[in-house]
């Protein structure tokens, strides 16, 4: 469900202007985008951890498909901050008018839930998708209609509700903008 979404945001953009964190896309279409992924070895894939991940350019879009729920949490020490610490470096590599774009499944790491729940991890829109059946059918639900916790795994198998959320950074002004340059 997330794929196509995601996907569709992808090809509005040059491949050199796209930064996939977690080798995700790559396995259901061809991409030429660079892709960073800590335990994925794969052809061009950088084996980095999200936080540790440096660059001088700057994307316009960066995306990360069910995959940050994994940051601090499937790791020998779990650490509650790495996600927000995470959204916060991505954030940082954003051209100016750039996006981030993640799908997050709740109910998999009670960090990220509780982060989300308390506002501690701040997006520009969100929304969430709720399955309603073992075929794999989904439905847009709001925040406040769950009513317990989402389990991942239950009632059907993997994320039963994930949360789509895009941060936008603002464009620069006209006259700073002139002598900034794009990844490419």
């Amino acid at each position: 469900m997330e794929l196509p979404i995601v996907w569709k945001e992808v090809q509005k953009h040059k491949s050199s202007e796209v930064l996939e964190i977690g080798n995700v896309l790559s396995h259901y279409f061809p991409t030429k985008h660079l892709v960073v992924d800590k335990y994925e070895v794969a052809p061009g894939v950088i084996n980095e951890d999200v936080i540790e991940f440096k660059s001088k350019k700057k994307f316009r879009l960066i995306v990360s498909i069910s995959t940050l729920e994994h940051v601090g949490w499937d790791e020998k020490v779990k650490s509650k901050d790495k996600i927000p610490k995470a959204i916060k470096h991505l954030k940082k590599m954003l051209a100016p008018g750039g996006t981030l774009l993640v799908t997050l499944p709740l109910g998999y790491n009670s960090y990220l839930d509780e982060h989300l729940r308390a506002g501690k991890i701040k997006f520009d829109e969100v929304f969430y998708m709720e399955r309603t059946s073992k075929f794999n059918s989904w439905r847009e639900v709001s925040r406040n209609s769950f009513k317990k916790k989402p389990r991942y795994g239950s009632p059907y198998e993997n994320a039963n509700v994930v949360v789509f959320a895009r941060i936008n950074t603002p464009f620069l002004p006209r006259q700073v903008r002139k002598g900034y340059r794009l990844a490419r």
